[in-house]
């Protein structure tokens, strides 16, 4: 590849349309859906090699910990890990990161890529790159395209102009097109000159902020004040929350590439889809003789064209077709695959009534580890708790419960009041209320421990922080 380009990861959004795996709190960009890896992990493995500088993440402040820990084995690092206070959609975000990328290089190339996208062809895709590079040095604001496979209409569409000169492979944009109805997107595939929007881009950073302070100044105005309001928080920047606030939620493709002059495209077939689905995870799954995907444990006799996926627990399905059935620990949910666009349909559902399982699944990830909850009643909770090799709780206490500690695997250094002491396997302890304490682990593998909490209140905001490695709040706040 001819230069540099600078990689910008977006990883915002619930994926609400694969739940109930994906869910607010761990959406499906860090789950390992197509791979023995999350997505995410899957997008930044694919921005190594020459010419890819480290990449940037955009990214929600409550998936911080859990997406630098997924990044912390990448070769370089990332480059930078911005925190978005609130979502205001790709022009936002795109704006800070080309500000911040101004900053180190005012002629920098900027490639934005969402961090939840599957591309199977990897030399594919940096062929692309090259030739989206190459057209970017020229002064071009570049998208890619998917050549369609289908009359879909969940996508955008992009028709081919003439060829941008001297570069095979680019063409300049003709028109963007919203989501057609399926007449019009099977008009568009027949005449074999439009692709689908893939909603990946790589643009001059100067020709991009231009183009925003032409067509969206007031979003540019308030991202220069986010990004000047910005403070540094361990590995994370944080931008202004009021100035990023006040940004308009706009996409890209409505902010600048619909009215800008001199877009490209580059047409790349690369095994590309946005997992947008669950049939779509079906569609791009490894199929057994009767069309299944099946992951996990899952037994099936007599069925056809199903995607079953068990996460702990067994799936047996007999004589049934066409379905989608994904078990957790905490919902089983059943579904035709041609309706599995619904699914957003419960999760909106699930909010309105005040439920929690569109929010967070049993096993809540922390910076230190995670912990699940195995049991509860009317004044006990039980959870199981990992912390992970050298990680620390915040020395915190708790005005409404008691907590009991035993150890199941590991070794852990307790805190509690003014003395401090080890448990090994087998061995337990009692935190009483009101008393300062914390659970480190020492050792070189996991610490597994069973905690029972007792009480009149058992809900995570009865903490107080006194000390944190992590820098969060010091009272108030999830553990």
């Amino acid at each position: 590849m001819d230069g540099t380009v600078y990689p910008v990861i977006l990883s915002g959004g619930a994926g609400t349309r694969l739940w109930p795996m994906s869910r607010a709190l761990f959406p499906k960009q860090l789950l390992d859906l197509a791979s023995d890896r999350s997505m995410l992990r899957e997008t930044a493995d694919r921005l190594t090699g020459d010419g890819f500088a480290a990449p940037m993440v955009i990214c929600n402040q409550d998936h911080r910990f859990i997406i630098a820990e997924q990044l912390r084995e990448l070769l370089a690092g990332p480059r930078r890990l911005v925190l978005e206070p609130v979502g205001r959609n790709t022009a936002p975000a795109a704006t800070a990161a080309a500000l911040l990328l101004a900053e180190e290089d005012p002629d920098a190339v900027m490639m934005l890529l969402p961090s939840d996208h599957v591309i199977r062809d990897t030399a594919r895709f940096h062929a692309a790159v090259a030739t989206g590079l190459a057209a970017a040095r020229d002064g071009a604001l570049v998208t890619f395209g998917i050549p369609p496979a289908a009359p879909e209409t969940g996508y955008g569409y992009i028709r081919r102009g003439a060829p941008w000169d001297r570069l095979d492979g680019c063409f300049r944009v003709d028109r963007f097109v919203e989501k057609p109805d399926r007449e019009t997107a099977q008009g568009y595939l027949s005449s074999g000159d439009y692709d689908w929007n893939s909603g990946m881009f790589i643009f001059p950073v100067r020709r991009f902020l231009d183009e925003m302070a032409h067509h969206k100044p007031d979003i540019l105005e308030a991202c220069r004040r986010s990004v000047a309001a910005a403070r540094e928080d361990l590995d994370f920047l944080r931008l202004g929350t009021d100035e990023f606030a006040a940004c308009e939620s706009v996409s890209i493709d409505y902010a600048v590439m619909e009215k800008a002059d001199n877009t490209a495209v580059v047409p790349i077939d690369m095994g590309w889809s946005d997992v947008g689905s669950w049939s779509a995870l079906w569609d791009i799954g490894a199929k057994d003789a009767d069309g299944n995907v099946c992951q996990g444990d899952v037994i099936a006799h007599d069925t056809r064209n199903n995607y079953l996926r068990g996460e702990g627990k067994l799936i047996a399905a007999i004589g049934i077709e066409d379905l989608v059935v994904v078990a957790t620990d905490d919902v089983v949910l059943v579904v035709p695959r041609e309706r599995a666009q619904e699914v957003r349909g419960i999760v909106e559902e699930l909010k309105k009534t005040g439920r929690s399982e569109h929010y967070v699944h049993t096993r809540v990830f922390r910076p230190w580890g995670n912990y699940q909850e195995i049991d509860s009643g009317g004044r006990f909770q039980v959870k199981q708790i990992v912390v992970n090799p050298g990680a620390k709780l915040s020395l915190q206490m708790h005005y409404h419960r008691a907590e009991h500690w035993v150890v199941v695997s590991g070794t852990a250094r307790v805190t509690r009041g003014d003395e401090t002491f080890y448990l090994h396997e087998d061995q337990s302890t009692y935190i009483p209320l009101n008393v300062r304490h914390s659970l480190e682990n020492p050792g070189k593998i996991p610490l597994r421990l069973i905690e029972v909490q007792s009480g009149a209140y058992l809900g995570e905001d009865d903490i107080v922080r006194f000390d944190d490695r992590y820098g969060r709040a010091p009272a108030a706040e999830n553990p």
